[in-house]
């Protein structure tokens, strides 16, 4: 009988490397979030090294005496690459690589690596491939530049550079055929934004850092059968679900894409159509880890992708998710938010009294009607009772008296 063996895949050891150019800087802790990608990636850190530079070498990241440091650490500790906290140059890759000599990435194909094992719908394929290619074509035009800076000789001959302009071609034709799927999808997710405008249905965006529960928050609150996981980025592609509230009152909660410290660009303008969920919203609402550490910097970092997504003149409400998790009552504030609320997703508290304040703004943006419609319009009060807040209503000889609250786009047509 033959014997079976199991191949089973070896654990990626890494060694992150950052560097701090300035005192007080957060390098530790985007160390720690890097072992936390690294972790989602699969891998498992053996040591971390920060060296603090006036600036970030530009042909190595790092100076010659960490890199002997790294090396050293690299065989000590068995390690099988090296992530750097930064997006390095084409030149710093292929230099750094051959000092190591062990695979050497940075923070962006990290990021974009977890992306490519996330991605499960049509959309979030093309995002994540159109980031990785754009990637790739803004590293190989650094290494096009780097050969052309030898001057011919040694080293530029031979099919390396046919091949270069080869492969920047494919990658080339591939972009565009990328960017017309994506721009088809981006039509058909305008649509669907215009026709929930028309209809009248207010659209919450839920934005926050990875990993701040907000997958939690919309299965809690609508069954949405969203993946959970104490893992960053544990979902990608944008969940839309329906939810009533008390009122009778029906609202629809966008899920987006968790930010994160230096967002590779790419990845933005790839996932722009879905970020801008929170652009087309009534209310965003900003879900924060109350229970991290971090959670300032992981607010600022939220409100600054937002700010480069245009998202301005928004109503805010910041649930401080976690509750159950702080072992003491913190007190953290957040002087942007229109409303703030402590919740525990999880567990189910708070919920309430985000729903009141939620119900509450939606009624601050409607406009107050008492009218008598006649019984052969009567099939109007079913939209109002849908898209606003019936307080009264009435049937009288000369038709229904109504008081209601009704979102302004709907007003016109009543």
């Amino acid at each position: 009988m033959a014997e079976i063996f199991e191949i089973k895949e070896q654990e990626e050891r890494i060694i992150l490397v950052g560097v701090a150019v300035s005192d007080g800087d957060d390098t530790k802790e985007s160390l720690e979030e890097l072992e936390e990608l690294g972790k989602t990636a699969g891998a498992v850190t053996v040591g971390k090294v920060i060296q603090n530079r006036e600036n970030i070498h530009p042909g190595t990241y790092i100076g010659k005496g960490k890199i002997d440091e790294v090396r050293e650490l690299v065989e000590e500790l068995d390690a099988t690459g090296v992530v750097c906290d930064d997006e390095l140059s084409p030149v710093q890759l292929k230099n750094l690589q051959e000092a190591l000599d062990v695979k050497v990435i940075d923070r962006t194909i990290m990021i974009l690596d977890i992306f490519a094992s996330r991605a499960s719908t049509k959309e979030g394929k093309i995002q994540v491939e159109l980031a990785q290619l754009k990637d790739r074509a803004s590293r190989l035009v650094g290494l096009r530049n780097s050969l052309s800076r030898l001057g011919g000789g040694i080293g530029t001959r031979g099919p390396g550079e046919k091949k270069l302009e080869m492969d920047r071609r494919l990658i080339k034709e591939r972009i565009t055929q990328l960017n017309r799927e994506l721009n088809d999808v981006k039509r058909s997710r305008e649509t669907t934004r215009q026709q929930r405008s028309k209809n009248g249905i207010p659209v919450i965006a839920i934005v926050g850092y990875t990993n701040a529960g907000k997958s939690t928050l919309l299965n809690t609150l609508t069954g949405a059968g969203v993946l959970e996981e104490d893992k960053l980025f544990a979902t990608l592609d944008p969940t839309t679900r329906n939810l009533t509230l008390e009122s009778g009152q029906q609202i629809l909660l966008t899920d987006t894409v968790g930010f994160i410290r230096k967002l590779p660009h790419h990845l933005v303008d790839a996932f722009r159509s879905t970020l801008e969920e929170a652009k087309y919203a009534d209310i965003i609402l900003h879900v924060v880890d109350s229970s991290n550490p971090d959670a300032y910097k992981q607010m600022h970092v939220v409100y600054e992708t937002l700010n480069k997504l245009g998202v301005k003149d928004k109503t805010i409400i910041t649930a401080f998710n976690k509750q159950d998790k702080l072992e003491v009552p913190l007190i953290i504030k957040d002087f942007k938010a229109d409303k703030v609320v402590k919740i525990s997703g999880k567990q189910k508290t708070g919920l309430d009294t985000l729903l009141e304040v939620i119900e509450d703004i939606l009624k601050e943006q409607k406009i107050l009607i008492e009218k008598v419609f006649s019984y052969s319009d009567a099939g109007k009060i079913q939209g109002i009772r849908k898209y606003g807040q019936l307080l009264e209503e009435e049937y009288r000889e000369e038709g229904i008296f109504v008081k209601a609250y009704v979102p302004k786009e709907i007003y016109p047509t009543l």
